[in-house]
């Protein structure tokens, strides 16, 4: 067997534990309160009033790194944004919910609720009190520092090209932008546009 199918079989094994748990992989609905960047943004705002701490804040994003350290652990997630690393200890969850952290893997989506808080090293980190995870990965993400070797199949698949690789987001973006100002001006210029 591949290493790539080996992968997907002990996610789909994940999957299965999952269920047989009882828990929904695939919830329908998460309530999340801010975006990665808002929840920095009023983190930073709140930090230079004195005496004042964060709200709890409620965040949704994809997981991209994982480092699990015994009774801690520490996870990044991205959403549409930017990135945010969460912290995750036993006291502040609970053991079971600790311990299901080794179901999870990169490219899965989480909902997490916590308190912002700055570490030693001055990283804005979520302090997780609860989470749910919101959709499990079944295949592999590209590998992390390379990204998409195969430019064929970044022109074919440009959702892995968008996850893998952080740079090519603002240019989809700018794309987007003036493909809609070309639209608008045509538009008041009295073209329709035509598919052929």
């Amino acid at each position: 067997m591949a290493r790539l199918e080996q992968i997907a079989q002990q996610r789909l094994d994940k999957l299965a534990r999952i269920r047989s748990q009882g828990k929904n992989p695939y919830p329908h609905s998460y309530n999340r309160t801010h975006t990665t960047q808002e929840a920095v943004a009023l983190f930073e705002s709140q930090e230079k009033k004195t005496g004042t701490t964060a709200p709890e804040s409620s965040l949704a994003g994809r997981i991209t790194a994982m480092r699990l350290m015994g009774k801690i652990a520490f996870l990044d997630i991205r959403d549409g944004s930017g990135k945010i690393q969460l912290y995750f200890s036993p006291d502040h969850l609970g053991e079971d919910k600790f311990q299901f952290l080794h179901e999870l893997d990169i490219g899965d989506f989480v909902g997490v609720k916590g308190t912002l808080f700055k570490t030693k090293t001055g990283q804005i980190t979520l302090d997780v009190t609860d989470y749910t995870l919101l959709a499990k990965s079944l295949q592999p993400l590209p590998e992390k520092w390379h990204g998409l070797a195969d430019v064929e199949k970044r022109y074919r698949q440009r959702y892995l090209d968008l996850i893998s690789n952080e740079e090519v987001k603002p240019i989809f973006l700018l794309r987007s932008r003036v493909i809609a100002s070309i639209r608008k001006y045509l538009n008041q210029q009295g073209f329709i546009e035509v598919e052929t």
